[in-house]
């Protein structure tokens, strides 16, 4: 019996991921996101290691990078990115200042004019709100409206989406937003090599890039290749990456989700159920629909966070109709319980795509 034949059948997997929820939570999400990668190395390395490499390297080979954010400095950073950089770099390169994201954002903006080239931290994405008009009219807008004489070597960078049980203001995923805004760039990495390669990239482009994290990943350790630990290792902006290959479905994923993809792919194939293709997008804004694409002609299904495919050349090789997993439709619950109906996860992502496998097109 083929694989797409036994779809049809509804397939009960058993999910290592509720056993370990029940018992640990914090240490399951992170044994789970560890468990799928395609980067070939004997190094391990956090993916907070990873984002601190990627600050030193890029301000010792560059004097006019700097970092600017609340507790960036004495305290390393809230979340411990920027450990050791003000004893390294003193207090004029890492700066920490007072509670005003309006005011220290349109101080980096203003710098990034005069030729700086500083990394702005929030301490969430979800308080940038209060420096939105520094980031969109100020950062985003001026080399165009300056017909391409004023750069902006600005890097936005914190923890962007779910984290655990900080309730709706602190939850809040920003991808869309500002996938939205020209003259951005948008990047949101999954493991320690997106997230070194990508901050890399990001610091050396000559116009603002927005650089989306993610709280539950920092302390979560990926392998790193040798060419990842070179000084000179940056991940290309809008490319994506096939994490796993494929020939029945496409899911493409971003950030913490493309670990709940690689696991779900994982099951279903071992369940017999299809052979899945993981494409981890990388960058939001560009949006690499190339690859997406490439991927649709051979497996001609697709579960995706994006439906921009459908006004594509892809269309014309769907054999099911274009299937998107989102988060509920309310603000993020506080109470642990709710929060984790609030998510997609690994088992969502296994139901969705044995029910895709099921659809054709006009059925």
């Amino acid at each position: 019996m083929s694989m797409l034949k036994k779809a049809a059948t509804v397939v009960s997997i058993p999910s290592v991921r509720q056993a370990l929820l029940r018992s640990n939570p914090v240490v399951a999400n992170a044994l789970l996101a560890k468990r799928a990668y395609n980067s070939k190395g004997g190094v391990e390395m956090t993916v907070r290691d990873a984002l601190n490499a990627a600050l030193e390297e890029e301000m010792i080979s560059d004097e006019k990078v700097y970092l600017m954010g609340e507790e960036v400095g004495q305290y390393n950073g809230a979340y411990k990115v920027s450990k050791g950089l003000l004893d390294k770099f003193g207090p004029k390169r890492v700066i920490d200042t007072p509670i005003t994201e309006m005011g220290f954002a349109g101080l980096a903006v203003g710098s990034a004019f005069s030729g700086l080239r500083p990394v702005c931290e929030f301490m969430t994405w979800n308080f940038a709100m209060q420096a939105i008009d520094q980031i969109v009219n100020s950062a985003a807008k001026t080399h165009y409206m300056s017909g391409g004489n004023v750069d902006c070597p600005i890097t936005f960078r914190g923890p962007n989406g779910a984290a655990a049980g900080v309730a709706a203001q602190h939850s809040q995923c920003f991808a869309a937003w500002y996938g939205s805004v020209p003259g951005l760039k948008v990047v949101s990495p999954w493991n320690s090599e997106d997230a070194k390669g990508l901050l890399k990239a990001a610091i050396r482009d000559p116009n603002p890039v927005v650089v989306l994290e993610n709280e539950l990943m920092y302390g979560v350790s990926f392998p790193m290749s040798e060419a990842a630990l070179s000084k000179d290792f940056v991940v290309e902006i809008g490319k994506a990456k096939i994490e796993k290959e494929g020939t029945d479905l496409t899911i493409v994923a971003h950030s913490r989700s493309v670990g709940f993809a690689l696991e779900a792919a994982y099951q279903l194939e071992k369940a017999g159920v299809c052979k899945a293709e993981v494409i981890n997008l990388r960058s939001i804004r560009p949006l690499d629909i190339d690859s997406i694409v490439k991927s649709v002609k051979k497996t001609n299904r697709l579960v995706t966070i994006c439906a921009q495919v459908m006004e594509s050349e892809a269309f014309d090789y769907l054999d099911a109709p274009v299937v998107r997993i989102t988060g509920a439709d309310i603000p993020t619950p506080y109470a642990q319980n709710l929060e984790g109906f609030a998510f997609p996860d690994t088992d969502v992502i296994a139901r969705v795509v044995q029910r895709t496998l099921t659809k054709q097109i006009g059925k």
